[in-house]
């Protein structure tokens, strides 16, 4: 079914129903970091356990969201939908009343594998129940309202951390899904790729979310664990790596086909991608922490102090899109993230005594607009870079590749600046640590740069262009389901 009219009462239930559903993985995603110092002190956790508890979530999302999207094509794709909502309201349940750091990261875990069933199905149902002429508009609205709440989390998360809780930071899930489950159930129709399909490629997703545990463990665990641990899970994430490219190399059904990787253009901004999105991970993570632990802010200013590049966002990232079609790719991924670097070293400015408006907000509107340059550019460069047919698959990757950068950004950047498990208690450590890590933001984006320079191209004419070029925040989902014979056409 695909003549839903965007105008219509289910037509609007149906936008409600996938913008509720993104929303919950998107806000999450944003609110978190800004809650970590209180859940230190309240589980009396080390900077491990507080990386662990972004980056549980992270990687069950990273490994699984392809799978999860095939899964909706095939059994349903309101189905999959809600029965990712229902599971993620549980994890987050699991999560608020977690009484040890412990219960806490494995409750991420599965709420990452909740986040991989219901954010590829949101746009999913967008594509495959409205009638193709109010389609591009109800993506529009989905990505608005989605980046609109994108901009709400970290001050929601703030009030909340500093109100009545940490703990309503995932019990707020909750009473979200109850209103958005039913609303599915009820109004959403049911839509599936009608084509025969294979087997899933459930050895290579279970090789790839083994490779980036292992790798994440071993660069968690390099600060103060067992050198021989850590050199063992090493080698073994490295193998498991190894392993899943020769799978998917050799299934009928690949997960992440290698031929796609035949396009030098693909593989180029694939590239650029992984060095972008891991400093923006290691930027977001630690930010939040030096306004807290460093210049001393509350939950709520911290949340509040981000929202420059939010607005940023909104305002202006569907212009970037367009001025990128009309001059091409190469120019803005390659000034976006030299102005993000520039933005990496005018943070060295925030420590004990900066002021907001002078120190700060200046680096805040520098990232932003380095955001707005290269982000919905990137995306459109990826569609652009396949075949049409394979735009779905090509997003879902790219997507994928964003989201296990941070991950390892987030396991990496601590060990490199020379961060102790107890440096978040200390604002001086915090400090100098936090100082060394934007130089190393800012160094991987001066090589996503000259990559970029030196490998995007203009793509062909008749390319395929993104229905939405609005980005909300730089973790919304993948802005191209499959495309394909069927409901999406």
């Amino acid at each position: 079914m695909s003549d839903v009219r965007l105008a219509s009462p289910q037509g609007k239930w149906i936008l409600l129903t996938t913008v509720l559903g993104s929303s919950m993985a998107m806000v999450d995603s944003t609110v978190v970091n800004v809650a970590l110092p209180r859940i230190g002190r309240d589980l009396d956790a080390d900077l491990a356990a507080l990386q662990w508890t972004v980056n549980a979530y992270m990687l069950t999302l990273a490994g699984l969201i392809l799978l999860g999207g095939s899964l909706g094509d095939r059994y349903g794709r309101r189905k999959i939908f809600v029965l990712g909502v229902v599971w993620f309201a549980a994890a987050s349940l699991l999560c608020g009343l977690a009484p040890n750091v412990g219960v806490l990261v494995a409750a991420r875990a599965l709420q990452g594998i909740g986040g991989a069933l219901l954010t590829p199905g949101s746009l999913a149902l967008i594509q495959a129940s409205f009638h193709p002429d109010d389609r591009a508009k109800a993506v529009g609205l989905w990505s608005g309202f989605g980046g609109i709440g994108a901009a709400v989390g970290p001050f929601l998360g703030g009030w909340l951390v500093d109100g009545p809780g940490w703990r309503w930071v995932f019990l707020i899930n909750v009473p979200m899904a109850l209103i958005c489950a039913p609303i599915a159930v009820r109004h959403v129709p049911e839509s599936a790729d009608g084509r025969k399909h294979g087997r899933f490629d459930v050895l290579g997703a279970a090789l790839g979310a083994v490779a980036l545990a292992l790798v994440t463990y071993a660069l968690i665990e390099a600060g103060d664990g067992s050198l021989v641990v850590v050199v063992l899970t090493a080698v073994a994430g490295v193998a498991a790596g190894v392993a899943f490219v020769h799978v998917e190399k050799r299934s009928p059904d690949p997960m992440m086909p290698p031929d796609i990787f035949g396009s030098r253009q693909f593989t180029a901004v694939n590239l650029v991608t992984l060095c972008v999105y891991a400093a923006f991970g290691g930027f977001f993570f630690l930010t939040a922490l030096q306004l807290q632990v460093v210049a001393g802010y509350s939950a709520l200013q911290a949340g509040t102090a981000l929202l420059p590049t939010t607005a940023l966002m909104l305002l202006f990232s569907a212009r970037s899109g367009e001025l990128a079609q009309r001059i091409g790719p190469r120019i803005p991924l390659t000034v976006g993230p030299l102005l993000c670097a520039a933005a990496m070293l005018m943070m060295l400015r925030v420590g004990q005594d900066a002021s907001y408006l002078a120190d700060v907000v200046p680096a805040l509107l520098v990232m932003g607009t380095g955001m707005v340059t290269l982000v919905a550019p990137l995306t459109a460069t990826v569609l652009a870079s396949v075949d049409t047919a394979r735009a779905g698959l090509a997003s879902g990757i790219n997507n994928a590749a964003a989201r296990a950068a941070g991950l390892i950004a987030i396991a990496a950047l601590p060990l490199l600046a020379g961060m102790g498990p107890e440096a978040y208690r200390s604002a001086p450590a915090f400090d100098h640590a936090f100082d060394r890590a934007m130089l190393w933001c800012a160094g991987v984006l001066v090589v996503g740069s000259v990559l970029a320079f030196a490998t995007v191209r203009r793509p062909a004419p008749d390319c395929r262009r993104p229905e939405c070029l609005t980005h909300g925040w730089v973790t919304a989902p993948p802005l191209e389901p499959r495309v394909g014979k069927g409901p999406l056409e």
